[in-house]
């Protein structure tokens, strides 16, 4: 739309006083001195109403002749005189069409569209954890006389708003309209006569005391107003250059100083003073518009409790300009504090600045919120001892929307507005943002006009121009914790909802969850922007209120899934904040009696109960809810659950015997348990019960079911925790019972008899039932319960009484098994052990035991008995036995691991030595030992030596067991007596495995074969054992051994007829004509057998071995051609084609062989690779010298000469052609590079880029006029000035100044890098003035004269090779040749290293081009 002068502008300029926000900050202790904030008091009209503004509302007398608008906007201007407004009656006046209004707001082009207006109503509330923050609301009464205005004059439109306990509203036509707090308007200043002189009204601002208000006018001039009088006190028109509109006037807290911003960017103070009684105004500029145009000014204001603040005497001054952000002290003297710069942001965003006091860390200070985007950063300002305020910087809010204001609405909470015309509401501690609501319906007034100062000829930068698209600074102005919106036909005001607000907001929109959470979080103290004295019985109302919903609500009819549904969805609330507010008289009375009205409602109910039951959080249940809770999960046949409960419960008020009786019947031992503990302190009786059940299987021998065990496994542990003094299954047992309960166990125990005893029953009963239960469990219940007894009399003998028991019943029965017998007495050795130790156990029982465990009649469970045994010395009973006899009947029963303890304890290392190797379970393990023993301190050279000797007796059963680690332990150990050990191991085979363990690093042993030296001979006789025993491994063993002798070894190899091996080692040796003779002997034997043999299933495997020997004899042949000289190498190709053609020349036409056609093939394939090394003449020259082929049979050789005549024209014509490509390649190459290098420059300029004059400045002869490929000009003198050279292969070279600088990474230690960038580029031109005069200049033709490429040539020459990348085809072509030399048929070769030279073609960068090279233009 258009922008008009008369379009809507609204100010806002917050003045405090005293009122109803002192609510607001009580509930911050830290802020005590910022409860007290004046705000106006609306509590009741800002409540939306239907009916408009009467008489009564405002208490307005009648009057008989009322004066109107009208005649008031024609009065004319009297200073001594106010106009007061006696009656608002004509304020009633329906509202006009909205298409007659002009507006800059955001949604002004839908303004006049009503169902736009339905579309741009307010979000719905989100209903998050905060709920609904604000409340917004309209003032009516304003509202009204705005509209009012706006029919009697057409551009009548509101413009600014300022406000403290009046309110003012600046108008285009030049009036200020005062209203009271009741929204009476009570004066109108100003009149249209000056309101044509001065223009719209573009800025307002009251003082604190309400008693002046200064009006800034948009072309320029501003007024000061008495507004208890209505008098025009000051008109002041040259307090600012003049042609500039004020953008902002703000009174500081000294009433007698205000500050001013005009269009142009600058900022003044204005000083009133009255002397003599006359008033004047002084003017300073603070910041001039030609330094950066400041768009946004705000001081600092205090409030009256804080105005002896350190902080308050500087008077500080907030200014943003678009730019950056300063800071100044008005007083004592003007100084400037802190600048703070914005970064990148968009030009087109509003820069934003707004203070307010905050407690940080106990104290007191201001902040400075600004922004310019979507970035909000905060300044705490503070002052030090010595009087200078620093500035820190606070963590910042980085936003996902640009801003058009902010404004702080406490010292916690602060409220945004984007540029779509969305509020958000932000806590500034968290940044968490608590709601947002869209405003676009107050249609917002923009400050468009005045920031292009259309009023007096648009005399404004664009860059201020386009801030002022989204500028409302005078539209939005804050108060005492409210908001105020202007908009072009109504007032709305904003502020943040009391807790109880919010609440009952939730409650309205039936969101009774929320309401309850948000409840809650005000109870915590957790709740964010918090108004109003919080009491805590609002819970209880909102619970009440949500039981009945949840009951109304509920389905009547449908599926039981459906219900249980919804209560299931709603019942868990109930109970999670009844028992967060500990009202459990609450849960359980009222509303549990509201739930139990539906069936689904109670059993949900009772089941929510449940998981607070079993972490023990709600006790104290009523017994009518207990037994409710029962019979539920009893019902729903959840026992397990019902199990859970009850030992979690208090259950003394239900009936005992009921319960008891509905546990065992459902086998809840633990709840049955707990019910006899906790019910009626009886302890035995669970266990006679659970005894009963038990036994009978246990002493007829039968396997118990799983039932029964699980039943055996709980008396155990019922049993140990009343012996601790623990309850069973969680808890403790009373201190008083403790005693009372463990002497009940142990009587029960070691009872002789059961109470119902048959006459069979054995003695002792109680005793033998655990026994055969579990013997380790019940003996170890024992041991911690003889550990917690205290050492007086009863306790000495009930432990005596029950260990007498024990081998009563264990040892006089033989129904007890070796492992049951050894865990007794390993109890009684643990017990016996002790310092403190009270028992007596009679020492034959210990023999006897041993007498029993190492019994040699009796074979079974030899491990089981061993483990026992040692277990039984581990825990002290060694002390028990005579050790030599012990030692005795552990070898005869081969208890080997008893054997190793006690010649352990005797230090007799070498003997556990025999142990290891006759045990079969443990004889790896040896290896490990006899290193552990050599090599951990703490054993004497006596013990080691032993040790060693031991393992030299047992060598030959090392080896055989584990040769490598039996090497190993030699190499590591003992490595200077290998071949004494060598000499022990008689078998060969051994000696072979032990061997090759050592020498050959494939094994996989950790041995540093350096450190071994080990002699030649060794490696010989190893190679020798290797030849008999793995003939088929020697020639690889070979390529990884190291010291051996070759002529040693080649004998060795001949002894075994390895020819191949020997053919190896020959080749290493340097005989090459040795190898090739035995390789040429072995194809040669193979041929002859080919030639003799017939049709036999083995054919093919013996032309097999032909192809693989041939293929060998090649390989050699290839690997050793390079070194040799043209007779040697038809010394060994010559005799391998003949060796290939003899068995041809046997075979007649007539008769051919069966593999000629395969024995041709393989001739050609060794044809094929002698031509690499033989000429073709000489190859065709042999073969036709041979008598054979001489007499007239070329016939039969014709296929192989063919196929070599062949394979000479494919080489030919490959020659010519990769020929021909490089001398194209060539060619081209050559005229491109001479092209570049011949190519004049061109200038960008005809000046000097340093001096910045032209070429032809200076006229001596020893001036040079220097060009770059740039394009850039300089004078050779000015270049030396800058000293641009650099040094490039001993050359001084000139660089580009102006590149060179503008790239600061570009370091002289970089030149040959810049040069092909063409940054640093060396002059092309070098030019004197005699230049354009006489092309014979000598000093010219000297430089074109010389050999070497300049570095401009060597650019083009690498832009040359950037257009055609990749590698050459010389250069792939040279790389194929030396690769068909490579050693590809070596088989003997092992890991050879690789070449030497990087290959191209593993390069990753590679590519094979196949299209022609580009063709760059002339």
């Amino acid at each position: 739309m258009e922008n008009s002068p008369d379009h809507d502008k609204v100010e806002q300029n917050l003045c405090v006083k005293t009122t109803t926000e002192e609510e607001l900050n009580k509930s911050f202790n830290l802020e005590a001195s910022l409860s007290k904030f004046s705000c106006i008091d609306l509590d009741k009209e800002l409540e939306l109403r239907n009916d408009l503004i009467d008489d009564k509302e405002f208490d307005i007398p009648q009057v008989d002749t009322p004066p109107t608008l009208e005649s008031i906007l024609n009065e004319t201007d009297d200073e001594d005189e106010s106009f007061v407004l006696e009656d608002p009656t004509l304020l009633n006046i329906d509202t006009i069409d909205s298409h007659s209004y002009d507006t800059s707001s955001v949604a002004s082009s839908d303004s006049g569209d009503r169902t736009n207006l339905k579309r741009k109503k307010k979000l719905p509330d989100s209903f998050s954890l905060h709920g609904s923050v604000m409340r917004h609301s309209l003032l009516k009464g304003i509202s009204a006389q705005i509209v009012s205005a706006a029919v009697s004059i057409l551009f009548f439109s509101p413009s600014f708003i300022t406000f403290s306990s009046l309110i003012a509203v600046g108008t285009s036509h030049g009036l200020a309209l005062i209203f009271d707090q009741n929204q009476a308007l009570r004066l109108c200043l100003g009149s249209t006569s000056v309101g044509g002189q001065y223009g719209a009204i573009s800025a307002l601002s009251i003082n604190n005391d309400c008693s002046r208000l200064l009006c800034g006018f948009a072309k320029g001039q501003i007024t000061m107003w008495d507004l208890a009088s209505g008098k025009l006190l000051r008109s002041i028109t040259d307090a600012h250059p003049p042609g500039t509109a004020i953008l902002h006037i703000k009174f500081t807290d000294d009433p007698t100083l205000a500050i001013c911003n005009d269009s142009g960017g600058s900022v003044f103070e204005l000083t009133f003073k009255r002397v003599m009684g006359v008033r004047t105004c002084e003017s300073r500029c603070l910041f001039s518009g030609s330094k950066g145009e400041v768009c946004c000014i705000e001081p600092l204001h205090s409030k009256p409790e804080l105005k002896d603040h350190p902080i308050t005497q500087f008077s500080l001054l907030a200014m943003a300009s678009l730019t950056k952000i300063l800071v100044i002290g008005l007083k004592p003297s003007l100084k400037v504090w802190m600048t703070f710069p914005y970064g990148r942001m968009d030009p087109s965003s509003v820069p934003l600045l707004a203070w307010h006091f905050v407690a940080v860390h106990n104290c007191v200070n201001p902040m400075l919120a600004f922004c310019r985007g979507d970035v909000v950063h905060f300044l705490l300002v503070k002052r030090d001892e010595s009087g200078a305020i620093h500035v820190t910087k606070q963590k910042y809010l980085h936003l996902y929307y640009d801003l058009i204001n902010f404004t702080w609405i406490n010292s916690r909470t602060v409220v945004l507005l984007d540029s779509v015309e969305k509020l958000h509401v932000i806590d500034r501690q968290t940044q968490e943002e608590l709601e947002t609501v869209e405003i676009s319906e107050v249609q917002l007034v923009y400050n468009s006009s005045h920031f292009k100062s259309l009023a007096t000829g648009g005399n404004v930068s664009q860059a201020l121009a386009l801030v002022g698209e989204k500028a409302c600074y005078q539209s939005i102005s804050s108060c005492g914790g409210q908001i105020f919106y202007l908009g072009t036909k109504s007032v709305y005001v904003m502020m943040l909802r009391s807790w109880r607000e919010r609440v009952d907001h939730l409650l309205k929109q039936d969101c009774l969850t929320e309401a309850l959470a948000l409840a809650w979080s005000f109870h915590e103290g957790k709740a964010k922007a918090v108004v109003g004295k919080k009491t805590y019985n609002e819970n209880r109302k909102i619970l009440f209120h949500y039981a009945d919903r949840a009951l109304k609500k509920c389905p009547e009819q449908g599926k039981i899934q459906v219900m249980e549904q919804h209560f299931q969805d709603t019942v868990p609330v109930i109970v999670d904040y009844c028992l967060l507010l500990q009202r459990k008289d609450l849960l359980f009375s009222q509303m549990y009696d509201k739930l139990s009205e539906n069936s689904v409602a109670k059993g949900v109910f009772l089941e929510c109960l449940e998981p607070y039951i079993l972490s023990d959080k709600l006790v104290g249940i009523t017994p009518q809810v207990m037994k409710d809770l029962l019979v539920h999960f009893q019902d729903k046949k959840l026992m397990e659950n019902v199990e859970a409960l009850i030992v979690h419960m208090d259950i003394t008020s239900l009936d005992i015997q009921q319960v008891i009786l509905m546990c065992w019947e459902n086998r809840l031992y633990d709840a049955m348990i707990y019910v006899y503990n906790r019910g009626m302190n009886e302890f035995i009786s669970p266990m006679e019960k659970l005894f009963k059940v038990i036994a009978p299987p246990l002493n007829a021998g039968k396997t118990l079911t799983d039932e029964q065990v699980v039943m055996g496994n709980k008396l155990l542990v019922y049993i140990s925790c009343c012996l601790a003094g623990r309850a069973y299954p969680l808890g403790d047992i009373p201190e008083d019972l403790v005693p009372l309960v463990k002497n009940q166990v142990f009587e029960f125990l070691i009872r002789l008899h059961s109470a119902e005893a048959s006459p069979e029953e054995e003695i002792y009963p109680y005793v033998r039932t655990l026994l055969h239960f579990d013997t380790r469990e019940f003996l170890n219940v024992l041991a911690l319960t003889f550990e917690d007894f205290k050492n007086d009399k009863q306790a000495v003998e009930y432990q005596q009484r029950i260990v007498d028991i024990l081998l009563k019943v264990m040892v006089e029965n033989s129904d007890f098994t070796p492992s049951q017998v050894g865990c007794l007495f390993t109890f009684l050795a643990r017990q016996l052990a002790k310092p403190d130790n009270t028992l007596f156990v009679n020492r034959t029982l210990f023999d006897q035991v041993l007498e029993f465990l190492c019994s040699p009649d009796d074979d079974s469970r030899h491990s089981e008995r061993q483990q026992v045994l040692l277990e039984l010395l581990q825990a002290g009973g060694i002390v028990q036995f005579e050790e030599s006899r012990l030692i005795r009947m552990a070898e005869k029963a081969e208890f080997y691991q008893i054997c190793e303890f006690m010649y352990e304890r005797e230090h007799q290392y070498d003997k556990i030595i025999d142990c290891y190797l006759r045990d079969p379970l443990r004889e790896e393990e040896v290896f490990n030992y006899i290193h552990n023993i050599l090599s951990i301190p703490g054993h004497s050279a006596e013990e080691k030596q032993s040790v060693w000797h031991k393992a030299m007796d047992h060598i030959e059963e090392l080896v055989s067991l584990r040769p490598c680690k039996a090497a190993e332990l030699v190499a590591t150990h003992f490595s200077e007596q290998i071949e004494t050990v060598i000499k022990k191991l008689q078998n060969q085979l051994l000696l072979f495995k032990f061997l090759r363990s050592l020498l050959d690093p494939r094994e996989g042993i950790h041995i540093n074969q350096e450190s071994l030296q080990i002699s030649p001979s060794i490696t010989e006789q190893f190679i020798e054992l290797l030849c008999q025993f793995s003939p088929n491994h020697v020639i690889e063993t070979l390529q990884v051994l190291e010291c051996y002798r070759l002529e040693e070894t080649i004998q060795i190899t001949q002894k075994y007829q390895l020819h191949e091996v020997t053919a190896y080692l020959l080749e290493k040796k340097g005989d090459i004509p040795g190898a090739f003779v035995i390789m040429l002997e072995r194809l040669q034997s193979k041929l002859q057998q080919i030639t003799r043999q017939g049709e036999n299933t083995k054919e093919d495997l013996s032309l097999k071995d032909v192809e693989d020997t041939m293929v060998e004899t090649i390989a050699l042949c290839q690997r050793n051609s390079h070194n040799l000289n043209q007779q040697q190498r038809e010394a060994l190709w010559f005799p391998l084609l003949e060796a290939m053609m003899a068995p041809q020349k046997l075979s007649g036409a007539a008769a051919p062989h069966l593999h000629s056609e395969a024995l041709k093939s393989l001739t050609m394939q060794v044809l094929n690779s002698m031509a690499a090394f033989i000429a073709l003449p000489s190859i065709l020259q042999r073969i036709l010298q041979d008598p054979v082929y001489g007499k007239g049979k070329l016939g039969e050789i014709q296929g192989l000469i063919l196929g070599m005549l062949d394979t000479f024209n494919y080489e030919q014509t490959l020659l010519e052609t990769t020929t021909s490509l490089l001398n194209q390649d060539l060619h081209w190459s050559l005229c491109n590079l001479r092209a570049s290098v011949t190519r004049g420059l061109n200038p960008k300029q005809d000046y000097c880029s340093i001096c910045l004059q032209q070429y032809k400045r200076h006229q001596e002869m020893t001036d040079e006029i220097i060009v770059f490929s740039c394009g850039h000009l300089y004078h050779s003198f000015c270049l030396q000035s800058k000293e641009c050279t650099v040094e490039i292969e001993g050359q001084t070279r000139w660089t580009c100044y102006k590149c060179n600088s503008s790239n600061k990474v570009g370091k002289l230690s970089e030149n040959s890098s810049e040069i092909k960038r063409g940054r640093v580029t060396p002059s092309q031109v070098k030019m004197s003035p005699s230049y354009h005069q006489s092309r014979g200049d000598p000093a010219a033709k000297k430089a074109t004269a010389e050999p070497v490429l300049d570095p401009q040539q060597i650019q083009a020459f690498d832009q040359l090779c950037r257009l055609y990348r990749g590698s050459s085809r010389l250069a792939l072509l040279t790389e194929l040749s030396q690769n068909r030399g490579s050693d590809s048929y070596r088989p003997f070769s092992g890991s050879q290293s690789g070449h030497a030279f990087a290959s191209v073609f593993q390069n990753e960068n590679f590519q094979l081009q196949l299209t022609p090279p580009p063709v760059t233009e002339d």
